[in-house]
């Protein structure tokens, strides 16, 4: 019987190939085509249409047959591939024939036949792939899909755009897809794309197989020669030589091509790596699986990741070890309470509706990804951060040592040292550290162990580059939920390898940027700082070794019952605040009304009751037996005890709310900036209302706790030896600089003298600039390292290369290999830095070509037809820019929070929240005045002579009415007792009250231009009380309108003194008394005075006052530059007597210590002479 004849076509349509056989069209219309059915993940539309319907999550035996047949016939392509890549590379693109044909002339007759099966490997000679293992009906043009591939490398997985996109794009071209029935078919590619696309990418991994293998045998050949020649170790040195798994070198060669290992952790360490987890990259249940097809290189077996799972539960059943804790337990249970990554057993995402709910990443401190873990369970376990410390010390040598960041590393410490969670000889050589960023979330006795700026040898590491990974992986979270769960590690792992790889190429830009804006600029800095610093090194080397002993100790953490307890009662007491305000309105509104005697006898019990209730809270406060549990507070006043623990408590309060709208600020920037997914409208608006929300009470919290400073200053003995709080900033912005945030308020005395990293403020920026600077030098030693290592990769590999393509066997991958021969020599200038020049690698490379020779035994290399690269030079019409300096996104500036993402928050309607959109603290960020610590050409007031007054003696306060503007002046009797003492120092109340007395007695001409502020205004500035209150308190003397401003100023710290600030608008000088001629404390008391200026100009302007001063070019200069007053007692009576002769319109005073007993019997009269009360 004659076969029927059949005819085959093969229509060439641009990058796709349809192959139809027009005698089988009705047969194969009835059977599935692996073609142009439902994609396995389908789009989201799809899932809501048919999510009523009960779909199949796992694959069945077509689809099993079908895979398997992709994985036979793929090994059978590799060879035409290379055949492909090796005739086509650097050439134009071949015209695919209408007929396709192994007759290399086509001249010979043709004669057309039935065919039974279809030749791949023509396909792919004439540069097709297809669609489908068997029987394809269409063909994709392997350009177009290496052009995919380049793509999905840049931005992700976009089958469906793709797929979309071609469809139109032949509907316009009039080409429309349609089945046997002439039907149009909605998606005629996305399936057969998809596979095409998904298994071209398993060829290419199979083929970089191929090729690897080839360059690691070379490789191997090479280590061999270099350890024979270097086979020595130096006796000065306890460096083990040893070598990384070849894995780890090809991921990043600056961290692992390293030859010496065993750095102490308490030096560094040889690696720094950091991990983190991410619950974004999820996996929805309904979306089903498929048949295995890739094995990922990244990502750990999820049996090998179970297995730590159960050794861990199995550990934590046994008893736990007592060590010796670096950090009090205390402090490490606050952290783990803050953290929800240390919550295990926290769910982060539905696990009815994900499978799989995020992904753990291990990467070195370049941001290249080493390895990753699927996390499967509701929350972020120990499981998956240990088994990547585990993998990584399986291939690092056994004497190496690692140091981790994470962001939870010192609960992970903890467990890691109570269990045998992880060998010993892991451990020993194990340290864990917490991120830069997340550092803030920490206790500050966790941050001064695990704090990466303040542990030695860790350089500038940071650990945050998981955040910078994340937001490159972010494009990818919405093709993973709706993937199968094997085609979402593909894509990851594929990601991560293309990531890797780019990350490795920058690799020299990366040294250079770091020794830039790293180790210069910080490192600049600091130095700046030091250089201003009175303490040397070593005494600030000493005093940080104190402040470290001191805080760690279990002492300086308030014990937790004796908390929780304290705030039941503070909570108590809030409410019952709460309620005699009520009270007090309540009365107040009666009593403007006709209220009944009922009424009011029923209000007056009440506010019996209510005393008699808060006499009972100060009971239950004392039961609290805090001298107890504090015995070295015993002493002390009972109230400064009550009010220190309430201001730390408060403070502990506001570092968490802080810290939590810091976390949001970050999201919010990031997003703004680009560097992660720009946030949708819905979710933008609903975090900037979150913040909005929590703001104010976050406002509430800092000016109660800088009320809580004022009053503590207000009733301090110096004697008590407590370092008093510092206050807080009410710009969010700058709290979040502010490094006293993360202090916890001191509430043990100091025994002696107060420390002076506690009390002096220099000592303290001292400090951080000594560890920036360390930290700083530390960075280039490890750069210097890491430079090494990458001039010696560069080596070695480029030997291997040199000697694969001298190989025999390796003729069919050439091309390939060529292809990394040049790029790596390519990589040479980019690698090239300061601390490795590219005459270091030049002279690498030329070993390596020896060493190629040597082992190959021929210096010849391989006859190869290979097109040179064809350059075009572009001449730049705007000039040359070969010089300029491109930002990358994550070296951009960052932009402060509230005058970019939350600009719209602060300054927009807010749904009926009124927020006030003057506020004086805008004005304060410039202002400074420049200390010359020279006296200035001065005019002397002497005044030796007895003032005769008219003295009513009598036992009772005086009350000075309001006079020359002035508000009442009250003395009581301890008052005038203190002026009476010859040795008494003066208080507040002796200070501003005989102010405004010697300013009504001399008052003249020169007085009219003085503003007489009182000792009370400068800690409203430094407590940064609100408009309002400063203007309520400091308007009535109407300093907009004078040129001379007088400001008493105490500082309580010691023993406590006064001195004396008088501003001069005209001169814009800053005239300083201090009758002990100190120059240091007056550093922090200008920048207050100073900032004091400013605030007080805008609300005058506010105010709609005339101020025309400016703010820039003040100069601060000493009165005194010799000490006047040789005791201890006098101060306040020596800044009276200054400020008399500014009343006299002279500059200083020309008195002596032995008129100040004269100057206090005249003032003690003074008060006298007003009549008694």
């Amino acid at each position: 019987m004659k076969p029927e004849h059949k005819q085959t076509k093969v229509h060439a349509v641009d990058a796709v190939e349809t192959i139809s056989d027009t005698s089988q069209t009705d047969a194969l219309a009835e059977i599935p085509d692996p073609d142009f059915e439902i994609p396995s993940e389908p789009s989201s539309d799809i899932l809501a249409q048919e999510s009523h319907i009960k779909r199949r999550i796992l694959p069945d035996k077509a689809t099993d047959s079908l895979y398997s047949s992709w994985k036979t016939l793929i090994p059978f392509l590799v060879e035409p591939h290379l055949k492909y890549s090796a005739r086509t590379l650097a050439t134009a693109l071949e015209i695919t024939p209408e007929v396709i044909s192994a007759c290399a002339t086509r001249l010979c007759p043709q004669k057309r036949t039935t065919i039974a099966c279809l030749f791949f490997d023509m396909l792919l000679h004439h540069g097709l792939f297809p669609t489908a293992p068997s029987q394809p009906r269409m063909a994709v043009s392997v350009e177009l899909l290496s052009f995919y591939r380049a793509l999905f490398e840049r931005s992700c997985d976009a089958i469906n755009a793709l797929a979309s996109a071609l469809k139109t794009h032949y509907s316009r071209r009039g080409f429309i897809m349609a089945d046997a029935r002439g039907k149009i078919i909605q998606d005629p590619f996305r399936r057969g794309l998809g596979y095409a696309v998904q298994w071209y990418d398993i060829l290419q991994v199979q083929i970089e197989r191929r090729v690897e293998e080839a360059v690691q045998n070379s490789r191997n050949r090479v280590a061999t020669l270099r350890s024979q020649a270097e086979d020595y170790t130096s006796t000065l040195s306890t460096l083990r030589r040893g070598r990384c798994a070849p894995i780890l070198i090809q991921r990043c060669p600056a961290c692992f091509a390293g030859t010496m290992f065993g750095k102490p952790t308490a030096e560094g360490g040889d690696i720094h790596t950091a991990t983190d987890g991410n619950f974004h990259h999820r996996h929805r249940r309904a979306a089903g699986d498929c048949p295995h097809f890739y094995d990922p290189t990244y990502f750990l077996p999820k049996e090998y990741v179970d297995h730590i799972g159960r050794r861990i539960e199995a550990q934590r059943k046994r008893p736990a070890k007592s060590p010796v804790p670096l950090v009090p337990d205390e402090a490490i249970d606050q952290c783990e309470t803050a953290y929800e990554a240390a919550d295990g057993k926290k769910q982060k995402a539905a696990m009815d509706s994900f499978d799989d709910t995020g992904i753990m990443a291990l990467i070195c401190r370049h941001d290249i990804p080493l390895f990753f873990a699927n996390i499967d369970s509701p929350g972020e376990q120990q499981k998956y951060s240990v088994a990547l410390l585990e993998h990584l010390f399986s291939l690092i040598p056994p004497h190496a040592t690692v140091v981790a960041l994470y962001d939870v590393g010192c609960v992970l410490a903890r467990s890691l040292s109570k269990y045998d969670i992880l060998p010993s000889s892991i451990v020993s050589r194990l340290c864990l550290a917490t991120t830069a960023m997340h550092a803030y979330g920490h206790e500050w006795a966790c941050q001064l162990v695990h704090n990466p700026r303040m542990c030695i040898g860790l350089g500038l590491s940071d650990g945050e580059g998981t955040e910078r990974l994340w937001s490159r992986f972010v494009r990818l979270i919405g093709v993973e939920r709706l993937s199968s769960r094997q085609r979402r590690l593909w894509l990851i792992d594929r990601q991560a390898a293309a990531i890797g790889s780019e990350m490795q190429s920058d690799l020299g830009d990366w040294i250079r940027r770091r020794l830039k804006r790293g180790i210069n600029d910080q490192g600049t800095a600091a130095q700046e700082v030091l250089d201003q610093c009175e303490l040397s090194i070593k005494d600030l080397e000493s005093e940080w070794s104190q402040q470290r002993s001191s805080q760690l100790s279990v002492r300086a953490h308030a014990p937790a019952r004796l908390k929780k307890e304290l705030d039941t009662v503070l909570t108590l007491q809030a409410d019952l605040d709460t309620s005699n305000t009520a009270l007090q309105s309540t009365r107040l509104m009666l009593e403007k009304g006709a209220a009944s005697k009922d009424t009011l006898g029923a209000l007056e019990a009440l506010e019996k009751g209510h005393d008699r209730l808060m006499a009972k809270v100060e009971i239950l406060y004392a039961s609290l037996n805090i001298h107890d549990q504090f015995p070295e507070l015993e002493g002390i006043n009972l109230d400064f005890v009550r009010l220190l623990l309430m201001a730390r408590d408060l403070k502990m309060n506001i570092r968490k709310r802080a810290i939590t709208s810091f976390f949001e600020w970050d999201k919010l920037d990031r997003a703004v900036g680009g560097a992660q997914q720009a946030l949708g409208t819905k979710l933008h608006q609903q975090t900037r209302k979150a913040i909005a929300k929590r703001q104010p009470a976050l406002l509430t919290a800092l000016r109660k706790f800088n009320t809580y400073c004022e009053r503590l200053e207000a009733s301090y003995d110096p004697s008590w030896g407590i370092p008093l709080p510092s206050p807080l900033p009410t710009k969010l912005a700058e709290l979040r600089g502010d490094p006293s945030l993360m202090e916890d308020v001191w509430i043990t005395p100091s025994t002696g003298q107060v420390p002076r990293w506690l009390e002096d403020a220099d000592v303290r920026d001292g400090i951080r600039a000594l560890l920036k600077r360390e930290r700083c030098r530390e960075e280039q030693k490890r750069l210097g390292t890491e430079a090494d290592n990458l001039c010696r990769f560069f080596g070695d590999e480029l030997a291997a290369l040199e000697l694969a393509l001298r190989t025999p066997g390796c003729e069919l991958i050439s091309v390939l290999l060529r292809q990394r021969h040049n790029q790596l020599l390519r990589l040479q200038t980019r690698w090239a830095n300061p601390l490795a020049s590219s005459l270091r690698f030049t002279s690498r490379a030329k070993d390596a070509l020896e060493i190629a020779i040597t082992l190959s035994g021929s210096a010849q290399t391989p006859n190869m037809h290979w097109l040179s690269t064809t350059l075009l030079e572009v001449p730049d019409p705007e000039g040359e820019l070969t010089d300029v300096q491109f930002a990358e996104p994550h070296d951009l500036p960052a932009a402060e929070s509230e005058h970019t993402a939350l600009a719209d928050v602060l300054e927009g309607d807010l749904g009926g929240e009124e927020i006030e959109d003057f506020d004086s603290m805008d004005y304060v960020n410039d202002t400074h005045a420049v200390i010359v610590w020279e006296a200035p050409e001065v005019h002397q007031s002497v005044v030796r002579n007895r003032f005769d007054v008219n003295l009513t003696l009598g036992s009772s306060r005086r009350d000075q009415p309001s006079r020359d503007g002035y508000p009442h002046q009250t003395f009581e009797l301890k008052d005038i007792a203190l002026l009476a003492s010859p040795t008494a120092c003066l208080n507040d109340t002796c200070i501003n009250g005989c102010a405004v007395l010697l300013f009504s007695e001399l008052k003249s001409v020169v007085t009219g231009h003085c503003a007489l502020l009182t000792s009370h205004d400068l800690p409203r500035i430094r407590y940064n009380a609100s408009d309002d209150i400063l203007w309520r308190n400091i308007s009535y003397t109407c300093y907009w309108e004078k040129d001379i401003w007088i400001l008493p100023i105490h500082r309580p710290s010691n023993i406590g003194h006064w001195v004396l600030c008088v501003i001069r608008f005209s001169s814009k000088e800053l005239h300083l008394f201090d009758s002990l001629a100190e120059k240091k404390p007056w550093k922090n008391d200008i920048k207050d005075v100073m900032k004091l200026i400013a605030r007080l100009l805008a609300i005058a302007r506010q105010q709609h006052h005339h101020v025309t001063t400016e703010l820039d070019g003040w100069i601060a200069r000493p009165l005194k530059i010799t000490p006047v007053q040789t005791n201890s007692y006098d101060c306040g009576v020596w800044v009276l007597a200054a400020i008399a002769a500014v009343f006299r319109g002279r500059h200083v005073t020309g008195l002596c210590e032995d008129d100040m007993r004269h100057l206090r019997h005249h003032l003690r009269a003074l008060v006298l002479s007003i009549p008694c009360s």
